[in-house]
């Protein structure tokens, strides 16, 4: 159980320390009116037409703030949302090219430290497949 615990607390220790990536990378940028969990919304988006329910389910984000971002999202132009014809209370959302801006931009941000991660040999290619693969 204590190995359990201390693998849980790592994880959500790189996930906090991810956000504090991304966030400083948006200052550097001068995106300011976004956070770092909203860049990270649109970056697992990515080219797909989702709903803010598909999102939970794939255990990516809990379910009020996936909403209110997704709103943020919307009002702020980097996301377009439609009421699907089949239900009218689910609202489909995808990227619009400010949004796809974003999410390229996050892509740069983690090539350059998988790259780094593999330049000063603290990971190689190898390690990160082995570790994505569990």
């Amino acid at each position: 159980m204590a190995n359990y615990l201390d693998a849980l607390s790592s994880v959500e220790r790189l996930h906090r320390l991810l956000l504090d990536v991304i966030k400083d990378e948006f200052e550097r940028l001068g995106h300011l009116e976004l956070n770092a969990v909203q860049a990270l919304l649109l970056f697992n988006i990515g080219d797909n037409e989702v709903t803010a329910g598909e999102l939970k389910s794939r255990g990516y984000y809990q379910g009020s703030n996936v909403s209110y971002n997704l709103k943020k999202l919307v009002d702020m132009g980097y996301m377009h949302h439609q009421r699907c014809e089949i239900d009218r209370r689910s609202v489909r959302v995808k990227l619009t090219q400010k949004g796809r801006e974003i999410r390229q931009a996050v892509a740069r941000l983690f090539a350059r430290h998988a790259e780094g991660l593999i330049t000063q040999e603290i990971l190689d290619g190898s390690s990160i497949d082995h570790i994505s693969a569990t």
